[in-house]
């Protein structure tokens, strides 16, 4: 797969809120998919956390959504330059599912897996400590398919494309192991205010 590093975008505009070589997307909020949107249904959304765990776990819509509720409001960062402000997420925070599982003191990372085979990486880190979700509604209602719907993972500190889409389940490792786009040119782990867009940035 080829990568292109020179986006073409809106002109960058000076704000100390937005990252190195980002624009504000405004009221855009772009579709970009590396697979074709599902048809999945809540009723057939299903989450599974295990690997190193103590409690391997999967729920269904109607037991995720028991789950103390949480919020994200902020902005997201995509690595194709834009970013969005006042994004309103509303779901469950990680942190609920991991009091259930228990992940083990040798775990480090996890691979974040879709309901359509797409796969990301991230530290354990950056997904713990209240700042990663499920989420399941956009504005107050609920997120349509075509960004992630019904149930997307959220880590808007990192580029969106750690915050997969349809997602399936959480994989605990003791180690690094690339998804999709890591094992195709982008870096590791995606930290927007470090410009970390591709392997080697």
């Amino acid at each position: 797969m080829h990568i292109t590093r020179g986006f073409a975008g809106r002109p960058r505009v000076a704000d100390p809120g937005l990252p190195p070589g980002q624009y504000d997307a405004g009221d855009d909020w772009p579709v970009l998919s590396a697979e074709v949107t599902p048809d999945l249904a809540p009723a057939d959304w299903t989450f599974r956390i295990d690997g190193l765990v103590d409690e391997p776990r999967t729920w269904d819509w109607e037991e995720a959504h028991r789950l103390p509720p949480s919020a994200y409001e902020g902005a997201i960062h995509c690595v194709t330059s834009w970013s969005k402000f006042g994004m309103r997420f509303a779901g469950v925070s990680l942190d609920a599912f991991w009091d259930v599982v228990r992940p083990h003191g040798s775990a480090t990372h996890a691979v974040a897996y879709s309901h359509t085979g797409y796969t990301t990486n991230l530290p354990l880190a950056d997904l713990t400590g209240g700042r990663a979700w499920i989420a399941w509604e956009y504005d107050g209602r609920p997120l349509a398919p075509e960004h992630g719907g019904p149930a997307r993972l959220l880590v808007p500190h990192l580029y969106f494309w750690k915050s997969a889409k349809w997602i399936a389940g959480l994989r605990i490792l003791d180690h690094d192991e690339p998804g999709f786009w890591e094992r195709n040119g982008y870096h590791e782990r995606g930290n927007p205010w470090q410009e970390q867009r591709y392997s080697g940035d």
